[in-house]
């Protein structure tokens, strides 16, 4: 259960570098209804923010790195960028952007843990991060894939505080392990993990990555409205015991995500 409390290590932000602004906020528009507003980025940045209802779910910007790929990034609430790039750094990590001031509204940094899963940090100023979250067309969970699960956790573990709790998956899927903001109970569990093959990981070239999964009303209706507005399902709809019904989705440049719905009743 996401919250909009960010206790730290938790989720508090996501945004989505994208080769086509406009057409990524059309893509979105289409499938949660979410309404986008342009922002003045500076130094002929394109970029702005998803609303739903008023309320921000996401940002937008234009992908300007050399040869990366669009995908979204996901941001954990710190109370210091500062120490936490020299935690990830001391576990083996990567600083892909150091700590940067954002005028009043905090700071951010990027990383790559070990294995080149790309995440990103928040240290809060008047900016908290987003404002809607486990609801219908807002972030409800956050989910790595990786090739290896053991170093992720040790990783992990060892920059957030992360609590661990493994289950195993049905009809002998495999491994998930449930990811808890330190000191909290398991029922504020923010996202997983899960360990696949390097070739299962082709959208990354072989490297984890993260994604969010966006919490909709129908997951077959989010479906429909994916392949009509230009994207592509990678897996499902499927139930999933106690989970929900769920799909693997991809935006018209790749970027992955997942819709789920909660199960009924």
């Amino acid at each position: 259960m996401i919250t909009t409390d960010f206790v730290p290590g938790s989720p508090c932000w996501l945004d989505l570098g994208a080769p086509d602004v406009q057409a990524a906020a059309a893509f979105y528009g289409g499938v949660f209804g979410w309404q986008y507003e342009s922002m003045d980025a500076g130094e002929g940045m394109e970029g702005g923010m998803f609303r739903n209802d008023g309320k921000t779910v996401a940002g937008l910007g234009k992908l300007t790195e050399e040869g990366a790929r669009s995908a979204w990034m996901i941001y954990y609430a710190v109370t210091d960028a500062d120490a936490t790039t020299r935690a990830v750094e001391e576990a083996g990590g990567t600083v892909r952007v150091p700590p940067t001031q954002l005028d009043e509204w905090g700071r951010m940094a990027q990383y790559s843990d070990p294995l080149g899963g790309q995440f990103a940090v928040w240290q809060p100023g008047t900016d908290k991060g987003v404002d809607l979250v486990d609801e219908p067309g807002s972030l409800s969970w956050t989910e790595l894939y990786t090739s290896d699960a053991a170093a992720a956790k040790q990783f992990y573990g060892s920059v957030f505080g992360w609590q661990f709790s493994d289950m195993e998956m049905p009809g002998g899927g495999g491994t998930y392990t449930l990811i808890t903001p330190a000191g909290l109970p398991e029922g504020r569990m923010h996202g997983g993990l899960m360990q696949m093959a390097e070739a299962d990981l082709a959208l990354a070239h072989g490297r984890p990555y993260w994604h969010p999964v966006f919490a909709v009303a129908d997951c077959d209706d989010a479906v429909a409205r994916v392949t009509a507005s230009g994207g592509n399902v990678q897996m499902g709809p499927d139930d999933a015991e106690g989970v929900g019904r769920l799909a693997v989705c991809l935006d018209p440049s790749n970027a992955d995500f997942v819709v789920l719905a909660p199960p009924a009743g």
